[in-house]
């Protein structure tokens, strides 16, 4: 109940206002229903990866070739959106200018398709950056927007199971082989995890090289079920 007041006078008194356009915001969030309309959806993608497909393969509902060749260590991907335009802008803006209020309508926008389309995990894990990495950063978006779906779904977050123990050159502009060549061995369990289905959540996802390595890294501590979450897939 005191959350409820609370959350009605700050609208009251910092009414929801789009990011992308500045009109007024709908359904409590700082997007407006015209610029939610825009957004670049991911809805013809692999079944297993979430990358995009024809609408003619999609719906076939088989993995793409790449999974077939090269199958997965994650159970599946769950990316409402495609890393374009306006979701670009909110997750550039997030991770390289600190606007934190990007982080809250990307959880929202997240949560709200996991709610409709998700099994629901034991945890949430947010790929971790390393310590040096987060020096020079001062957050983690992956924590940031977890935070917030951990909130609204009520799914226990873990931050501190896994670490990234290699500070890993950034993955822009490298091809998949060498995705997976700088990711490997990045990450270490520093403690054991008991839960059967995890739930990997970062911002964006490309090659899966990252997310691949993590599952891996679960699957080997008797982890059954790797999902991944992300706002975006590249």
């Amino acid at each position: 109940m005191v959350n409820n007041w609370l959350d009605i006078i700050q609208q009251l008194l910092f009414p929801p206002t789009c990011i992308l356009c500045g009109n007024p915001g709908q359904a409590g969030r700082d997007l407006c229903s015209h610029c939610r309309l825009q957004l670049p959806a991911n809805a013809c993608c692999c079944p297993c990866c979430a990358n995009r497909m024809d609408a003619v393969a999609a719906e076939a509902n088989r993995p793409c070739g790449r999974c077939i060749g090269r199958p997965p260590a994650f159970d599946k991907v769950h990316a409402p959106f495609l890393y374009q335009e306006d979701m670009r802008y909110l997750i550039t803006g997030l991770k390289f200018s600190a606007r934190h209020a990007n982080a809250r309508l990307l959880a929202q926008l997240l949560a709200e398709h996991i709610g409709q389309n998700a099994q629901r995990p034991d945890c949430l894990m947010p790929v971790p950056l390393h310590k040096a990495r987060y020096r020079e950063r001062g957050f983690n978006q992956a924590i940031e927007i977890g935070r917030l779906v951990a909130a609204e779904t009520g799914i226990p977050l873990d931050l501190t199971s896994c670490r990234r123990r290699r500070d890993t050159p950034h993955q822009a502009g490298l091809t998949s082989k060498q995705r997976r060549r700088n990711i490997k061995n990045a990450f270490e369990l520093v403690r054991p995890v008991s839960c059967r289905h995890v739930a990997i959540l970062d911002d964006v996802m490309t090659t899966g090289s990252t997310a691949h390595e993590m599952a891996v890294l679960l699957k080997n501590q008797g982890v059954e079920r790797v999902d991944v979450w992300v706002c975006a897939r590249a």
